[in-house]
């Protein structure tokens, strides 16, 4: 495992991102992808972090950005049915290099970690460890692991893990804001994001 510092610079050439956004978001209570972070919905603030960074970049999900948006079919299946068929559309359009896959549940994301990750010079796979725990959905995953993915996925596996045969594990301990995700209201709280819901599924700004 290596420990790397944020990246200076922004666009890294040949790399490019998929953004998820079509999680059922459950535990939240409501769409996790349209809750304001900083007066922005969360899916269009994370798009705005990847898109200074990665490109082409398309949106895996129902359409919650200003993104080309695609969706997994048929739609809930995993994040790595999700991936697949973000992986599928980008080859469409001619790439063939490694790809960042982020969720949109990140809700302090930032350029410098995203920049560090896309421009880690490891040949593999790249997954940042925070407190030991791999974060599959901010991560870099190489062309060999992005031309696995549809097969695993019609053998029946909806989890990323299975696509790290080749992985570069970094030690993440420094990105720990950035890289915490929310799956409930307790989580936006924590994180001083959001304060209260109200009953129509509208969230309040922390």
């Amino acid at each position: 495992m290596t420990r790397v510092t944020e990246g200076r610079g922004a666009h890294v050439a040949g790399v490019a991102g998929l953004l998820l956004t079509g999680g059922a978001s459950r535990r939240m209570g409501v769409d996790k992808a349209s809750l304001r972070v900083d007066g922005v919905p969360l899916a269009r603030r994370t798009a705005g972090v990847l898109a200074a960074v990665v490109a082409p970049l398309l949106e895996v999900g129902p359409g919650r950005t200003t993104l080309p948006a695609i969706e997994e079919t048929p739609a809930g299946e995993g994040p790595l049915a999700a991936a697949a068929a973000g992986f599928r559309a980008l080859a469409d359009l001619g790439h063939v290099g490694p790809v960042m896959v982020v969720a949109t549940d990140l809700p302090r994301l930032s350029v410098p970690v995203v920049q560090a990750l896309a421009a880690h010079p490891s040949a593999g796979s790249v997954v940042p460890l925070v407190a030991g725990r791999p974060q599959w959905l901010a991560a870099r995953w190489s062309p060999p692991a992005v031309e696995r993915a549809p097969a695993l996925v019609r053998q029946g596996e909806r989890r990323m893990q299975a696509l790290a045969d080749d992985v570069e594990w970094l030690d993440g301990c420094q990105w720990v804001d950035d890289l915490t995700d929310v799956d409930t209201p307790a989580d936006l709280r924590d994180a001083g994001l959001v304060t209260a819901f109200d009953p129509s599924g509208r969230n309040t700004d922390g």
